[in-house]
């Protein structure tokens, strides 16, 4: 991306980004240098619409190959033929009433494929009532393999529109113009947190500041300054911003905060208010009415009952079954390590579960049986940050074993430990009794769950991320677990796997 900074007379509109982009971005997005919040609209209408085009197509796909493995030779009614046209504009029907179109779900985040998961659930549960209700002698196999491909498709394709557009970002395309107002210090913490993850999609061009801050303070930010808290509507106006950001600030009471609603509501331009709250999903967020205050009501993470139970025996059935399939690749693992190094095939590691409580962590060994030995003469280099120890190079690391971690094979053993009951599939990353013995007590948070195979550390970034944000992360899973996430984030997995990026 190239950017060219506004001439003098221009200043007060601060800096806009020019890009050069060509290919699929360009053409399907329809994306534009973003001088206007106009071009917004556009490049969001077509996402919306490219969308359309993929749920209903993965539809056709789906059930045209269930039509071809379930009659494949065989007779058929031919009302299956009319059945078949007919799910497409359903699914896509059910997708628009789960909100799945919605702006704010869409672009990044998990709660897309979320809303897309609970949509083939109810279509699947939809399409057995009717047929049993109705008393439809329907093909099981048909149905089967239509409704699960039809999900699976519809989430593969959002998953590489979403890539594509966040590919068009790292470009500078396709971004929201933020106007940020607030205090100083959190507008450029704020600036420096979304420039760094651009895939968000939010650009800062500038900031609004108290009063007391307009000369000195402003002298901080790498972002222009266009005035006081009062012309934040007239500033974002003028600058082509298509949304406002508004930051911890108490000078900004709550009815100069209604009036500055209304003032965006004339230009079209979205206002985002900044919650103190860190990590916190938002269907845990209810916003109730009192005397005509809005009152946000956070309700418990769910980390018990029911939806804790189910997940346990989703945990176990699927590592049972996992176990059962994945033998051979086992036995042709344990041949390699032994063929590449000799001696043990297992690497066993006290770990610390959910509560405290320590357990045996199984592992394929990746390292030569005298890593531990070497370890305290090279405990200075260490390359990562906090109280984790990882070396991009590592000596210690065997041949067979750098195949291994690449494509995290050698934590396919834990598969045991899932199967008895003291790991789960998806969770936070087992920590060493060493490691949980520097935790301040706020990290202990992540103890009140059991630790997962994967989790959002792994398909975030795995061993590049600091320590801040592989704690951050975990702590985020705790605070929003559900099904649907686990399931999510399952799926990423797959990809952050065959991509090896961050392992070693």
């Amino acid at each position: 991306m190239t950017t060219t900074e506004t001439t003098a007379d221009n200043a007060a509109t601060g800096p806009i980004p020019t890009t050069s982009y060509t290919g699929v971005t360009e053409r399907d997005l329809g994306a534009s240098d973003g001088r206007g919040h106009a071009d917004r609209w556009v490049w969001e209408a077509r996402y919306v619409k490219l969308l359309l085009v993929i749920d209903f197509g993965a539809t056709l796909l789906a059930t045209l190959a269930a039509f071809v493995l379930r009659f494949r030779g065989a007779p058929y009614a031919d009302w299956y033929l009319l059945f078949s046209a007919l799910v497409p504009p359903v699914w896509v029907g059910l997708l628009a009433l789960t909100h799945a179109y919605e702006r704010r779900v869409l672009f990044v985040g998990g709660e897309e494929y979320q809303r897309v998961l609970r949509a083939g659930v109810r279509l699947t549960m939809g399409m057995a009532l009717a047929s049993y209700v109705a008393n439809a002698d329907i093909a099981r196999g048909y149905l089967l393999i239509a409704l699960v491909l039809t999900t699976v498709l519809s989430l593969a394709g959002r998953f590489v529109l979403r890539k594509v557009l966040h590919r068009s970002r790292r470009r500078g395309a396709c971004m929201h113009r933020v106007l940020a107002i607030g205090h100083a210090s959190a507008v450029a913490q704020m600036t420096r947190q979304l420039h760094r993850r651009s895939h968000h999609g939010f650009h800062v061009i500038g900031a609004c500041l108290p009063a007391g801050q307009l000369t000195g303070a402003a002298r901080t930010l790498d972002v222009p300054v266009f005035g006081a808290l009062g012309a934040a509507a007239n500033s974002a106006a003028a600058a082509g911003a298509d949304t406002v950001m508004v930051l911890s600030c108490p000078e900004l009471d709550g009815p100069m905060l209604r009036r500055l609603a209304w003032e965006l509501e004339r230009d079209d331009i979205d206002l985002i208010v900044s919650s103190s709250l860190v990590d916190t999903a938002g269907d845990r967020i209810t916003v109730r009415p009192v005397d005509g205050l809005p009152m946000m009501h956070i309700e418990h993470p769910r980390l018990s009952g029911g939806r804790r139970l189910i997940k346990s025996m989703f945990d176990v059935s699927v590592a049972a079954l996992l176990l059962v399939l994945m033998a051979p690749l086992f036995l042709l693992i344990a041949l390699i390590i032994r063929l590449d190094t000799g001696g043990p095939v297992f690497f066993r590691q006290v770990r610390v579960g959910r509560g405290g409580e320590p357990f045996r962590m199984y592992k394929f060994r990746t390292m030569h049986t005298d890593a531990e030995a070497r370890f305290e003469a090279m405990r200075q280099q260490n390359e990562h940050a906090g109280v984790l120890f990882k070396i991009r190079a590592d000596p210690r690391v065997t041949r067979s074993g750098r195949i291994l971690r690449r494509y995290s094979l050698d934590e396919l053993p834990q598969l045991i430990n899932v199967l008895l009951g003291e790991m789960s599939l998806v969770g936070p990353r087992p920590p060493l009794p060493s490691e949980v013995e520097q935790y301040p007590q706020d990290m202990r948070r992540r103890l009140v769950v059991k630790p997962g195979m994967t989790g959002l550390w792994q398909v975030s970034g795995r061993s590049d991320l600091s320590w801040e944000d592989s704690i951050r992360l975990d702590l985020r899973y705790v605070e929003n677990w559900s099904l649907t996430v686990d399931l999510v984030i399952l799926m990423r997995t797959a990809t952050a796997v065959m991509r090896g990026s961050g392992a070693y």
